[in-house]
């Protein structure tokens, strides 16, 4: 209703029915990301997903896994340190 935006949901059901979602397009990629092990190997495009992701939720993306093996996961921080 007053235009602000809030990162967090409504409490009440009622305050859905003012909520307006906001939509965030970003560019694809037609690179093959598959198995890729390192950050800076992926596509620009992903790059820039991954780290707008990160602003979104503020939460720092840890591990990303590009394929279903262990070792198609990239380690970008240690979670546990």
């Amino acid at each position: 209703e007053d235009g602000s935006v809030v990162d967090v949901p409504p409490m009440a059901a009622e305050g859905y029915e003012k909520a307006e979602p906001q939509y965030v397009s970003m560019p694809g990629w037609s690179e093959n990301s598959f198995g890729v092990t390192s950050f800076e190997e992926l596509p620009q495009a992903a790059q820039n997903y991954i780290k707008r992701l990160e602003e979104i939720t503020g939460v720092p993306m840890d591990i990303i896994s590009t394929g279903p093996d262990r070792n198609e996961t990239m380690i970008l921080r240690n979670p546990f340190s």
